[in-house]
């Protein structure tokens, strides 16, 4: 078995490894999306209840209603201040899986070029040793037809 056999069981553990962190990648950015997605809701809804009150307000509104108002309004910024630091570990959570899933990529590629390399250094080899052989065999039947 030669060196770049050897290897083969790295390489595949190697090119597993790098494959399960592109699909934890994959999963973060969509985690992102959705939270950002649900952000995006979450701030639109708060633009149409501050709209929407602004509307009823100019026909007059009671203390109670307003005190419920700001009383839901405040409940909406935190909501959406919440939101936006899920999106924001979510993010950092994403870049540290590209770094690893990139980390990986390199190592893979990198055991890769060095098993190609090896494997050309071994056809080389044989390339010599198949060149040896025929022309020991050509100079033996030289010999022989000379001898002969």
């Amino acid at each position: 078995m030669n060196r770049a056999d050897r290897l083969e069981p790295v390489q595949r553990i190697v090119d597993d490894t790098e494959r399960r962190l592109a699909e934890h990648f994959a999963a973060s950015e969509r985690l992102v999306a959705n939270c950002e997605a649900k952000l995006a809701e979450l701030e639109r809804y708060h633009a149409d209840y501050v709209q929407g009150f602004a509307q009823r307000a100019t026909g007059g509104i009671g203390a109670a209603s307003l005190r419920d108002y700001q009383a839901f309004l405040a409940r909406l910024q935190e909501a959406i201040r919440q939101q936006t630091e899920i999106v924001e570990r979510a993010k950092s959570d994403r870049d540290l899986q590209r770094q690893r899933w990139q980390q990986a990529a390199q190592r893979a590629k990198a055991l890769g070029n060095v098993v190609e390399r090896w494997q050309a250094e071994e056809r080389n080899n044989q390339d010599r040793r198949e060149q040896r052989e025929s022309d020991e065999r050509a100079q033996r039947s030289a010999r022989r037809s000379m001898d002969g």
